[in-house]
């Protein structure tokens, strides 16, 4: 499996200066491809190569795997664009967002992760340096740093592809190591997980990850977000970017110690992992107002992304089923209604009578479908 790792670069100012001006250069040139690639209306790699390679390296004196990256991180950008479009996640057609994101050609940050493969970085171990390409010549020792597991990981496994990443005035390489999969253990049954507002996790065995506090601490950036943004000032617009950032720290923290608990406690009883599948989740559920703010502003998709790959780092196997009518079915008779759940939290089975809390209920739902997604992916092939 790929894992990315982040370590930090100790640049001196020399070096820091060169990292700079190539990560410039890089990002306009990738900017002046983007208008290119709009204007002649090619955007695949290999064929937008033909019209740009030679003017991108020549005229913003990058080498040859740069300029090569250059013009794939065009092609990968516009593939994504079309990919969100498609998606509806740029609004409906015709709108001005979408009108906006289909006619103008897309521009690149000065400070945008520029890519690097074997060819243009090196990593000396033992000496904890890296040598890496600027348009300025290789610099050959610039000293790197990290957490104990995260320069075990870059000594320990294959590094492929890497990002040069400037952000807050440090410098980062995103290294993507290979490991080897682990076996997967072979579950005695499923710990199921339901994901929602109010408790961010609730998982079967009735254990909740309560999302009082972040909703809370969200509710607070929200208030101070919105009074920055009626003042309108310079100041006020980097506080509201460093806020931003801030939030986003504390959310990806808490989402980290929520998986890696459940995952926890999966690979101690010998289970596997149900979740909901959460693609489109955001169409699909219906909220009051007060709490759409935080179902838009809570990284569903990321909390299932640290489970997937917790998981799959602890060998413990992971399914996701269809959540549809996991909160109005009662897990002890499979008797479905919606007033079975009156309110949010409450559940009350009008057949057989089980009274529960409504997401531990649709936990247990969802680890039954756990159990057969399993069974059903794993059933022998008949002969």
């Amino acid at each position: 499996m790929k894992l990315v790792v982040q370590v930090k670069l100790l640049p001196t100012s020399e070096q820091a200066a060169a990292l700079e001006t190539s990560l410039r250069a890089c990002n306009a040139a990738a900017s002046d491809v983007a208008v290119l690639a709009r204007d002649v209306r090619c955007y695949r790699n290999y064929n937008l190569r033909r019209h740009t390679y030679h003017d991108v390296k020549d005229g913003y004196a990058l080498g040859a795997q740069a300029a090569q990256h250059v013009i794939k991180k065009v092609a990968d950008a516009y593939k994504t664009l079309a990919a969100n479009i498609k998606a509806g996640n740029l609004g409906k057609p015709g709108s001005k967002r979408r009108r906006a994101a289909e006619s103008n050609p897309i521009s690149f940050r000065w400070d945008a992760a520029q890519p690097y493969d074997a060819r243009m970085l090196s990593w000396q171990h033992d000496a904890r340096t890296v040598s890496i390409w600027t348009i300025n010549g290789r610099l050959k020792t610039m000293a790197f740093t990290g957490s104990p597991n995260q320069v075990k990981a870059v000594a320990a496994h294959p590094i492929g592809e890497s990002d040069l990443v400037h952000r807050d005035g440090m410098w980062f390489l995103y290294a993507t190591v290979e490991i080897p999969d682990p076996e997967l253990l072979d579950p005695t049954g499923f710990l199921g997980v339901d994901m929602g507002i109010v408790n961010i996790a609730y998982d079967s065995d009735g254990t909740r990850y309560a999302g009082t506090k972040l909703n809370g601490y969200r509710r607070r950036q929200q208030r101070l977000r919105t009074r920055l943004q009626a003042k309108d000032t310079k100041s006020a617009k980097r506080l509201l970017t460093r806020r931003r950032k801030k939030e986003a720290r504390h959310a990806a923290n808490v989402n980290h110690r929520i998986a890696k608990r459940i995952v926890t406690e999966a690979a101690r009883t010998g289970r596997g992992i149900a979740v909901e599948k959460l693609t489109g989740i955001r169409d699909r559920v219906r909220l009051k107002k007060p709490q759409r703010v935080t179902l838009h502003s809570w990284a569903f998709h990321q909390l299932g992304e640290f489970l997937v790959y917790k998981a799959r780092r602890a060998g413990v196997p992971l399914v996701e089923v269809d959540p549809r009518y996991t909160s109005q079915t009662c897990a002890a008779c499979g008797y479905r209604d919606k007033r079975n759940r009156p309110d949010q939290e409450a559940f009350n089975c009008r057949s057989c009578g089980v009274v529960a809390h409504a997401d531990h209920n649709a936990a247990l739902n969802i680890a039954a479908r756990g159990v057969v997604g399993w069974g059903a992916v794993n059933r022998p092939h008949a002969a």
